[in-house]
């Protein structure tokens, strides 16, 4: 019996609200459970200096988690005057994410940068940013459409994450922080609407994982992502 009580196939109870935040041109704040992520996207009229005159723009992420997103209060990283290792491998992953369906050609010399912002974390927090980040993302868009600015969304597909791992013996769907800790693999999967995979990053915290265990977790990770992205097309009324 997982600590949740859930079902090894089972999410966590997911929300995705979006206009969350006034001033931003996407904001969507999504809870997977008790790990919760304010994802913001906002609309800059310049791009990296690798872009001037090419005519595409620019899609990035950064990541951060509030002092008390945990049990024990994290010191902000600004503080410390440097981002860790974590941070900016996290939020390279969403950037990579978020561009693997975006046409960077279709909205002219601009950038969009995603900002995910954890309020309170219980395991999964770099999925649920990805997810979060493309309804962000896709209302951030739509917000210049309506405005004129472009004639289309320029996303080729939806784009979501999940988590997955190998509990004594058991794969399991969507870890908190209780199965996490222990689990003898983590995995996160990043995935299309359609089914592609963007990225999988998947580690042995103790002893070697099969390849039939792999694939029990890639079955596992495409149910979830199935859901996911209903639960997105539903959050921006698709």
């Amino acid at each position: 019996m997982r600590p949740s009580g859930r079902a090894p196939d089972q999410l966590r109870p997911v929300a995705l609200e979006t206009e969350v935040n006034k001033h931003a041109e996407g904001s969507c704040l999504v809870r997977f459970g008790d790990t919760h992520v304010l994802c913001t996207a906002s609309i800059e009229d310049r791009v990296p200096p690798f872009l001037r005159n090419s005519g595409k723009g620019w899609v990035t992420a950064e990541y951060g988690m509030l002092p008390r997103a945990t049990t024990t209060r994290g010191d902000r990283e600004a503080a410390r005057g440097r981002q860790t290792g974590r941070t900016m491998e996290i939020q390279r992953l969403i950037g990579r994410s978020l561009r693997s369906v975006t046409d960077l050609g279709g909205f002219g010399e601009r950038s969009i940068r995603l900002d995910c912002d954890v309020l309170q974390a219980d395991g999964g927090t770099r999925t649920a940013a990805i997810t979060g980040s493309y309804v962000a993302l896709h209302a951030a868009f739509g917000h210049m459409v309506e405005l004129g600015a472009l004639k289309k969304v320029p996303l080729s597909d939806q784009v979501t994450a999940v988590s997955c791992g190998i509990c004594e013996g058991e794969a399991l769907l969507d870890l908190d922080y209780a199965e996490d800790s222990n689990a003898q693999v983590d995995a996160n999967f990043v995935m299309t609407g359609r089914g592609g995979i963007v990225e999988i990053q998947t580690t042995a915290e103790h002893e070697p994982f099969t390849p039939a265990q792999l694939a029990e977790m890639l079955a596992l990770a495409e149910r979830g992502v199935a859901e996911l992205a209903e639960l997105q097309r539903v959050a921006l009324g698709l």
